[in-house]
């Protein structure tokens, strides 16, 4: 009884530290494993930290590049406001010296095709450019535009042509103290002649009154009255007339020299010089002389000086813009 409890109690020891091991066995390995898990989790933690540090570094090279480009974008909008600026300013100061510049033109050659010239290309390149800021500018210009052209200047070219004219009368311009050639009808031949009269005394008659004609006539030519307001005139030699001609040809010369050059009151004298010498020496009830005093007279009534139009509202918009900026 005892030897079988004994070895119960041996098969039971037995049994118990089989387990025993085995347990130990399975502790054993499970501690390997987890040994094995912890292992793998720190080196993924390890690589984590590695892969976070280089995202961080990343991060903060995107930020610097992005900061960058911020910066440059930045400064290429004030390159192009600035280019904007200055393009707008080129323009600005090209229109106000062109204006100016024709507006010098104009006075020096008293026309106003300069100053036209200058405005019609400033509206064209305001138009090209589009430039909202530059609107003004262009109303300014157009307004400018519309009052130079109805702006009446003299044309100093027509009045010295017309000088010219009167110049080529000059050498055959009939004075006082020149006989004059008038005219005469000759008899008309190729009338039909009169019926030949059949007795002789009527014959004779004929004759008589034939001859009378032309002898009253040779007797017409011989003989001129004229009403001479200055008498002196009529006594002028050939050579004073020669040189009369020539004094009248150099006031014309130098009165076409002023109006060329914008000189109207130096133009004015000459002309009216020229015009009482051609009053008081020649016969001015030939065509020719009239003509010459028309065209004189002409001349001296447009001969006068008239104020220039400025392109002022332009150049006000373009100082206006300039103070603006």
């Amino acid at each position: 009884m005892l030897a079988v409890m004994a070895l119960g109690s041996g098969a039971l020891a037995w049994q118990a530290q089989n387990r025993l091991n085995a347990l130990e066995q399975e502790l054993v390995r499970r501690q390997a494993t987890s040994q094995g898990l912890a292992e793998s989790a720190q080196g993924s933690a390890k690589q984590t930290e590695e892969q976070v540090r280089d995202l961080a570094a990343k991060l903060a090279l995107a930020e610097a590049k992005l900061a960058e480009v911020a910066l440059q974008r930045g400064q290429l909008e004030d390159l192009l406001s600035a280019l904007s600026r200055s393009r707008d300013e080129n323009v600005v100061g090209d229109l106000e010296a062109s204006l100016r510049v024709a507006s010098q033109q104009a006075a020096l050659v008293g026309s106003t095709e300069p100053l036209l010239t200058a405005l019609r290309q400033g509206d064209e390149r305001l138009q090209r450019y589009k430039q909202p800021r530059l609107e003004g500018v262009r109303r300014a210009l157009l307004r400018d535009l519309d009052r130079v052209k109805a702006a009446s200047t003299v044309d100093a070219a027509t009045l010295a042509l017309r000088l010219d004219e009167v110049s080529r009368l000059i050498d055959d311009l009939p004075l006082l103290n020149e006989p004059q050639r008038i005219a005469r009808s000759p008899v008309n031949r190729t009338a039909a002649p009169a019926a030949e009269p059949k007795d002789a005394w009527d014959r004779w008659r004929h004759w008589l009154g034939v001859r009378g004609d032309e002898v009253w006539d040779e007797v017409k030519g011989l003989v001129r009255v004229t009403r001479i307001e200055h008498p002196d005139a009529m006594l002028k030699t050939p050579e004073q007339s020669f040189f009369l001609r020539e004094n009248l040809k150099l006031r014309l010369l130098n009165a076409r020299l002023a109006l060329l050059s914008r000189q109207f009151e130096t133009a004015r004298v000459d002309l009216e010089a020229a015009l009482r010498l051609v009053q008081r020496h020649a016969d001015v009830r030939q065509r020719r002389v009239q003509t010459a005093v028309e065209l004189l007279t002409q001349v001296l009534l447009q001969a006068k000086p008239q104020p220039l139009p400025r392109p002022d509202d332009s150049l006000a918009a373009l100082a206006a813009l300039g103070a603006v900026r």
